[in-house]
């Protein structure tokens, strides 16, 4: 893992320090307004759209936020593998147990329960595990929130995993409609994600792969139906 420090933008670094906790806050009530207030449109769509606009425009290039080409592919998938079977474990084995004796398991989208033998269904859900789910939850929350979070750390490697732990939370915010131990649940996967993004060097390809094969678990899972949510 890489300790490199991403440079900081330049210019006045407390109004950019500012203007970075102004974006997290906005963020955070837009995450808030739409998953439990439903008073903003989808989130992730909100989020990942401005997201691409303010690291482009305040840092001149994605790969700040790690959207970039990695030096391996192989790492990365190996990073991706064993994070998201990690996740996948700790989901089915620890969380999902313990917080079971506090609260109701986790709900499921709404589409879950039609994709049970159904390959038509399942194959649309693997397209949007793939694009709005993968790709754009790790774009709004790993690549955008966590930047501007970490940024207000002047992007110091502690100021990332702080950041990391901030935005799980919001994370578990952002699947309020799957419950209290889902929100629990939705907020460790968060941390598994933020820790893939940082072993891989702060590339964010590895936590949108993982993100990617645990969702298609989900997928398989549901499609033969085993699954138990």
């Amino acid at each position: 893992m890489s300790s490199a420090q991403i440079p900081f933008p330049s210019g006045n670094p407390l109004a950019s320090r500012v203007l970075s906790a102004f974006e997290l806050l906005l963020c955070a009530f837009i995450v808030i307004g739409h998953d439990v207030f439903h008073i903003v449109p989808n989130e992730v769509i909100v989020l990942s759209v401005l997201g691409l606009v303010s690291i482009r425009m305040r840092d001149g290039r994605w790969a700040v936020m790690g959207l970039k080409r990695p030096s391996s592919w192989r790492r990365i998938f190996v990073i991706a593998l064993a994070a998201a079977t990690l996740r996948i474990t700790l989901g089915q084995f620890v969380v999902e147990p313990i917080t079971g004796h506090f609260s109701p398991a986790p709900t499921a989208p709404a589409l879950a329960n039609e994709i049970a033998g159904n390959m038509k269904v399942a194959m649309l859900a693997l397209l949007l595990v793939w694009t709005f789910a993968a790709f754009g939850e790790e774009i709004a929350y790993r690549g955008y929130l966590l930047t501007r979070a970490a940024d207000i750390g002047q992007r110091s490697t502690t100021a990332y995993w702080l950041g990391i732990v901030l935005v799980s939370i919001l994370f578990g915010y952002g699947h309020y409609y799957k419950g209290p131990s889902g929100i629990v649940d939705s907020g460790i996967a968060g941390l598994i994600l933020g820790t893939a993004y940082m072993v891989a060097g702060r590339n964010l390809w590895a936590s949108i792969l993982t993100h990617g094969f645990i969702d298609t678990f989900g997928v398989i899972d549901a499609f033969f139906g085993r699954s138990k949510k």
